[in-house]
């Protein structure tokens, strides 16, 4: 399930994009297939690992042209992305920033390496479901590598226009996991055996795996209020 919207990136096809933070891989298999040009970026190298072999599986099924179409994952620090200027048309960074002490270092680099008038989307825990997991769980954030902060939006859009973006629209996403990770915080947050926990779980991957209109209906209806991240969408402005 994508938290980015792809058909928002234009010129997805041979376009060079960059997923910044890429965890298990989910949203470059997603651009892998639209035939974009990927390169997955991530700190864990069990993570990279892990999207290097999915990719070479997908590539032998058929599920893009590995001979047309560039998809690599690699070991990386967001701090100090490993790519010249201007390398990619967009740049994904998904769940990301809510780890990083030095966000505006982040952003910086990723400015630098995306092109100009190329896009950028962000995406970070919404500020209401998350203060919420805070409130029940002080397990839920205070682990090594966890959240350390909560974005508000308009906080999020500073420091995107400080980095030299602009934001071009927005959206929420992911309403029907905000409950089930306030059911984990108050049950425990390792506690995946609770009859709720594993019952609600079912859900999310029934849901998933066969996408009916109740639940996507009933969560694009919920979005707005529930959504548990924020997306929004940026430019960088061409050059003059």
């Amino acid at each position: 399930m994508l938290t980015v919207r792809l058909n928002r990136l234009p010129t997805l096809s041979d376009a060079h994009v960059l997923d910044l933070g890429c965890g298990f891989g989910r949203h470059a298999f997603a651009l892998a297939r639209e035939g974009a040009h990927v390169v997955a970026l991530d700190a864990g190298r069990d993570e990279i690992v892990g999207v290097q072999g999915m990719l070479a599986a997908m590539a032998l099924e058929g599920e893009f042209d590995a001979s047309r179409t560039l998809a690599t994952a690699v070991v990386g620090d967001a701090h100090h992305v490993p790519f010249a200027d201007a390398a990619f048309d967009h740049v994904i960074c998904s769940e990301v920033l809510e780890h990083i002490p030095d966000d505006a270092t982040v952003l910086r680099d990723i400015v630098r390496v995306l092109r100009p008038g190329g896009t950028l989307v962000v995406t970070v825990p919404r500020y209401f479901p998350e203060r919420v997991n805070w409130w029940l769980s002080e397990a839920y954030h205070s682990v090594p590598g966890g959240h350390i902060r909560i974005y508000r939006q308009r906080v999020l859009r500073g420091r995107l226009r400080d980095a030299g973006l602009v934001v071009t629209s927005s959206h929420h996403a992911h309403a029907l996991h905000s409950p089930y990770w306030w059911l984990k915080c108050v049950v425990g947050t390792s506690n995946d055996q609770h009859w709720l926990v594993r019952q609600y779980h079912r859900l999310l991957v029934w849901d998933i795996m066969k996408a009916p209109r109740t639940t996507r209906w009933t969560e694009r209806l919920l979005n707005p209020l529930l959504g548990k991240s924020l997306v929004l969408y940026c430019t960088k402005p061409a050059a003059r």
